[in-house]
């Protein structure tokens, strides 16, 4: 876009000024804006399901990466920081970096949600399960009524293989979130985990009532098909 031009003998106007403000803004800028964006996403801290995988290149990570650290650098005891540099080393696939930041961020503060369920969240990966549900548990101690807290307990719970507690849960997580497909997988996962194909069955085709485009509930359908 050209550069609007201003003819020397007249005052611009103020709608004039703000287009060149406009058309000079610079990359940068848009980038903090975006940071500050997910700063507020990432506060709360957020569960992420197979199907819903973040979607951002290479580079736009390590330029948040960047941004974040040199953020943190300038303030080292900001907690919230470190929880915004923990996820983006998540997603980095760096989970060793992610860890040690946000459990720096949960020794700031102590009731600082967004580390404690985003440490469930790297944890879930890992496999922790056992910490995974610590992690849970104090998040959703620490704010009332919230599904994505009970959906990492009851997932961790199923892979505990404590299907009741499991269930309780996502039950729980069900009721602040209606119809939520990640809930409702995750719920035919733990049907399918006890050998209650046909009640599996039934819960992956409610998913993918929601949303036919469900990857990993169509993948299970198709391999309890196979199964008959």
């Amino acid at each position: 876009m050209e550069s609007p031009v201003q003819p020397v003998a007249q005052e611009p106007s103020r709608e004039e000024v703000q287009k060149v403000k406009k058309d000079q803004f610079t990359w940068w800028q848009a980038l903090i804006i975006l940071a500050a964006t997910l700063a507020i996403c990432l506060s709360a801290g957020y569960y992420i399901s197979e199907k819903y995988l973040w979607n951002q290149t290479s580079d736009e990570i390590t330029k948040q990466l960047k941004y974040y650290q040199s953020q943190v650098k300038a303030k080292p005891n900001d907690a919230e920081l470190r929880v915004q540099l923990g996820y983006t080393y998540y997603l980095k696939g760096d989970d060793s970096n992610a860890i040690k930041e946000l459990k720096t961020a949960k020794n700031l503060d102590k009731k600082s949600y967004g580390a404690y369920l985003n440490l469930a969240i790297v944890y879930d990966k890992e496999n922790k399960n056992d910490d995974a549900l610590q992690m849970a548990i104090k998040a959703s101690s620490l704010v009332t009524q919230d599904y994505k807290s009970l959906l990492l307990k009851g997932r961790s719970y199923r892979k505990l293989k404590m299907y009741k507690e499991a269930s309780a849960a996502l039950e729980e997580a069900a009721r602040y979130k209606p119809a939520n497909t990640d809930i409702v997988y995750e719920a035919a996962l733990v049907a399918r985990d006890q050998g209650k194909k046909k009640d599996a069955e039934n819960l992956f085709k409610e998913v993918l009532s929601y949303d036919p485009t469900y990857k990993p509930a169509l993948k299970e359908l198709d391999k309890l098909s196979k199964k008959n």
